[in-house]
């Protein structure tokens, strides 16, 4: 077995049959670990014949950790429920995996983000690298509940054929989000004793904004790459005032693992 994609879902009914559409004929075999969805996400990944499990939520890195030790295969291709793979994507990543001269074991793929149906090509959404492809030997995701990353002592390389990041389908999905994002980035924080002052809360999602939709051409995305420059400086703003609540309340209310909550 040559290639397993490594996922993790909850409540992606939406937009997970396009994700699998996309990678049913690259994969050896799908494996899907689900934090306790209650909408069709199980019903579709059978439907593509995914190996599918129900493991209580974790935070990010340890959740995909688990998918990936439940993969067969020599390489991993770890992506998210609304990540979906372009041909050309599909075509060089057989390349890599058929090459029995290949010595590379970890590539950095580009994700292209598409937010509300339109695919957004500045302000910092048209290039964003992760790792993605990787020998299943060579590392794993640090702890992480929220931005989580692939740690490896391995030399990584780029691949520049596209992820196509269907981020956000609705400005309601969105929100549904952002309140997710924004309470788990928080709650990080809190646990490494990081600080929060004035400028956190009231200075920096100007930068951001000004940052993402002037400096690095969000405006050129029209009305989408405003809102998403708008709303991008409105989280990193919640995120931190959620912080400053915590430490004025003393501590976080913890939920319960139950993956129900997330």
């Amino acid at each position: 077995m040559k290639i397993s994609v490594a996922m993790i879902t909850f409540n992606e009914e939406k937009i997970l049959r396009k994700t699998l559409e996309s990678v049913k004929d690259l994969a050896d075999e799908i494996v899907i670990v689900d934090s306790g969805s209650t909408d069709s996400t199980e019903k579709i990944a059978k439907e593509f014949g995914a190996k599918f499990y129900v493991e209580s939520w974790k935070g990010y890195g340890p959740q995909r950790n688990l998918a990936i030790q439940k993969c067969c295969g020599t390489w991993i291709l770890n992506i998210d429920a609304d990540e979906e793979i372009s041909d050309e994507l599909k075509n060089k990543i057989r390349e890599i995996v058929n090459n029995k001269k290949n010595s590379k074991e970890v590539f950095k793929i580009n994700r292209l983000s598409v937010c509300f149906g339109k695919e957004l090509k500045y302000g910092g959404w048209g290039t964003s690298y992760a790792i993605r492809l990787f020998k299943k030997s060579t590392g794993q995701f640090n702890d992480n509940t929220v931005h989580e990353a692939f740690e490896t002592e391995k030399e990584i390389f780029k691949i520049k054929e596209n992820i196509l990041h269907h981020s956000y389908l609705t400005m309601d999905d969105y929100f549904i989000r952002f309140n997710r994002y924004t309470t788990e980035g928080a709650k990080d924080y809190y646990k490494k004793g990081k600080k929060v002052n004035f400028f956190d809360i009231a200075i920096n999602p100007l930068y951001k904004f000004l940052r993402m939709y002037i400096f690095r051409l969000g405006f050129l995305d029209g009305i989408e790459g405003f809102v998403i420059a708008s709303t991008s400086s409105l989280y990193s703003m919640i995120k931190y005032f959620k912080l400053r609540e915590m430490y004025k309340n003393g501590s976080y209310i913890q939920k319960d693992n139950n993956s129900k909550n997330r």
